[in-house]
């Protein structure tokens, strides 16, 4: 897949393209439904395929206080796109400049003299243009003018609820990480490097890795601690380790701030300085204050059966919802 980060040198490979258009953030069930009606047009029409993106978020530029946390940054979300076989990204720069653009302007002078786009889907929640003026039925009305195909997607329904990202959102806030991997298509993926902590889970029996996750507005599940599982950036084969996530503030020892600490469950690895990806699959408990280290240290333990348990009774099921990336690089 080619990633055109430069948009005002757009190589003539990109043009031409049927592209799906929108933010994608999460690559969730309901935008591969997109993803897949424009590789299904552009193979009938012979075409190559792609997706029109926009960095940053338009929410982050025009209300960056109301703006959505991400639910994957750009390099997740590019190689789940890559995974479904796209052949171009298209990554459009949202500024002032486009923003102030009217839907016309955006068809005419982005689509059809930039991009020479030969048909284009979305989802039929679409809004473009200066305001958001712009929807599907001002996109299709502009497509018959600059003959250029359109295409609008219904949403996606699993499980009688809508897949979107305000739902997958509020699904991780309230700790119910099974339910968004069911409209994600896999289990919410958190990234970061390992940095040095203080080393108080080697006391109590239970070595941990501190995550920090990469730099950016990142979408957390909601505190407490998780069965998870965890690939290591370099590892051949990139294999999951079965681990215990503990995402909180670490009332015990009076913790104000918020960390994220994994503990891999079939052994010691060598990880300060290593990039991690964290899978949340489930929610083991809240966290919540001990009387001490001793009291804490058996209810890690109790954690950490229960994660095995979890892990190995039902790798099926888990395995149904994962992403097509075991071998990734972890950027």
């Amino acid at each position: 897949m080619r990633v055109v980060r430069r948009f005002a040198v757009l190589p003539a490979a990109a043009r031409g393209a049927v592209l799906a258009i929108g933010n994608f953030d999460g690559v969730h069930l309901g935008h591969r439904a997109v993803l897949e009606a424009a590789r299904r047009r552009a193979s009938a029409l012979g075409a190559r395929w792609g997706v029109l993106t926009f960095e940053p978020h338009p929410r982050e530029l025009l209300a960056p206080e109301s703006a959505p946390l991400r639910l994957a940054p750009f390099a997740l979300k590019a190689e789940l796109i890559r995974a479904l076989g796209a052949d171009l990204l298209i990554v459009l720069p949202f500024d002032r400049a486009l923003a102030a653009l009217t839907p016309e302007r955006f068809v005419e002078e982005v689509l059809v003299a930039r991009i020479a786009a030969r048909a284009v889907v979305t989802g039929t929640d679409f809004r473009f243009g200066h305001r958001r003026t712009g929807d599907v039925a001002t996109l299709e009305a502009l497509g018959r003018r600059f003959d250029v195909a359109v295409e609008a997607v219904a949403s996606v329904e699993i499980e009688g609820e809508r897949c979107s990202s305000t739902a997958i959102r509020a699904h991780l806030e309230a700790g119910r990480v099974e339910r968004a991997a069911r409209l994600l298509g896999r289990p919410h993926e958190v990234r970061g490097l390992v940095r040095e902590g203080d080393r108080r889970g080697r006391t109590l029996g239970f070595p941990t890795a501190n995550l920090e996750p990469r730099p950016g507005r990142v979408q957390l599940p909601a505190p407490g601690v998780y069965a998870v599982t965890v690939r290591i950036a370099g590892e051949p084969g990139m294999p999951a380790h079965p681990a215990v996530a503990n995402l909180g503030r670490r009332p015990t020892f009076e913790g104000v701030e918020l960390r994220l600490e994994v503990h891999l469950l079939d052994g010691e690895h060598a990880l300060y300085g290593r990039r991690l990806a964290v899978r949340f699959l489930e929610r083991l408990r809240e966290e919540r204050r001990f009387s001490g280290p001793a009291e804490l240290a058996r209810q890690i333990a109790l954690d950490c059966a229960a994660a095995r348990r979890l892990l190995a009774a039902e790798p099926l099921a888990r395995r149904s919802v994962e992403s097509p990336l075991a071998e990734s690089p972890i950027r």
